[in-house]
């Protein structure tokens, strides 16, 4: 009874029953009893598996990178798999007998590798630093065209580049490149200010100017206009004098100078003292000689 065991598989597991090296019994998650001497049992597991990668490779500008990322897989053929490599198990630990489960993912990642050294060449180093998710989708779309782990019964599921990084002195020379063009933004930003406020200044002056040039025209034109009002006034009041003296030509001067004494009589109470002499009253009352 010591050599009659009971093995039970789970559902994620393809599990092959060998009794003296030949199948007697072959699925997913079998249950089964067993006799230890001649028995092997190999189980596969059939469910998704991450492995992680990193690895270095040459750009088509010939700067070194390192890619770091995360493939998923899954055995899609166990009978395939388990011609290839050993599977089988100690049944009581259920731990590997060889380390072959090991080497599978091994030969994925190598697999990965090689498709992606393709890839990497045919960028530049800044491309390849840009354009990471566009590649690892490259990587996994060849993969699956040309079926290279069909052999090993793998099917590759996805792959994500998480980090693609140049060598430290080549991402200092980037970081330098960087900061150096943002500086010079930084610095043309302030000249265009400059540049705005100098301009900005030289309209407010035009302005200013045009505003005082257009005053001082309107000043002359007010001047003009008013010297020329003042003129005609003057003119009209000297033909206005003179057409209101032309009656008084016709008299004698005697006359008129006796009406004038007589208009300064009757506004006697205007005038505060008034001088006449001799000589005035002498031409009043000088006879008018006959010509």
């Amino acid at each position: 009874m010591l050599n009659i065991g009971f093995f039970k598989g789970e559902p994620g597991q393809y599990v092959i029953k060998f009794v003296n090296g030949k199948i007697r019994k072959e699925g997913q998650g079998l249950l089964f009893f067993y006799w230890r001497p001649t028995t092997t049992i190999t189980v596969i597991p059939t469910t998704t598996r991450d492995a992680n990668f990193i690895f270095s490779e040459i750009t088509q500008t010939f700067q070194g990178i390192t890619i770091q990322g995360q493939l998923t897989y899954r055995i899609s053929d166990p009978q395939k798999t388990s011609t290839i490599l050993d599977f089988s198990i100690q049944p009581t630990s259920k731990k590997y007998l060889s380390d072959d489960p090991e080497k599978l993912q091994k030969r994925i990642i190598n697999a990965v590798q090689l498709v992606t050294r393709g890839k990497i060449q045919g960028y530049s180093l800044e491309n390849c630093l840009r354009k990471s998710e566009e590649i690892a989708k490259n990587v996994l779309s060849e993969i699956m065209k040309d079926k290279l782990l069909d052999s090993l019964g793998v099917e590759c599921l996805s792959i994500y580049f998480t980090s693609i990084k140049p060598t430290p002195e080549i991402s200092k020379a980037l970081e330098a490149e960087y900061r150096e063009a943002v500086q010079k933004k930084a610095d043309e930003a302030i000249y265009s200010r400059r540049a705005a406020a100098v301009e900005q200044e030289r309209i407010i002056k035009e302005n200013e100017l045009s505003s005082e040039i257009a005053i001082e025209k309107n000043r002359q034109e007010l001047i003009n206009l008013n010297g020329n009002n003042r003129t005609k006034e003057a003119e009209y009041a000297a033909k206005a004098l003179t057409i209101g003296l032309d009656p008084y030509k016709q008299y004698d001067p005697k006359l008129l100078l006796a009406l004038g004494l007589k208009a300064l009589g009757e506004n006697a109470e205007k005038i505060g003292q008034l001088t006449i002499t001799p000589e005035l009253l002498a031409g009043l009352l000088e006879p008018k000689q006959s010509k």
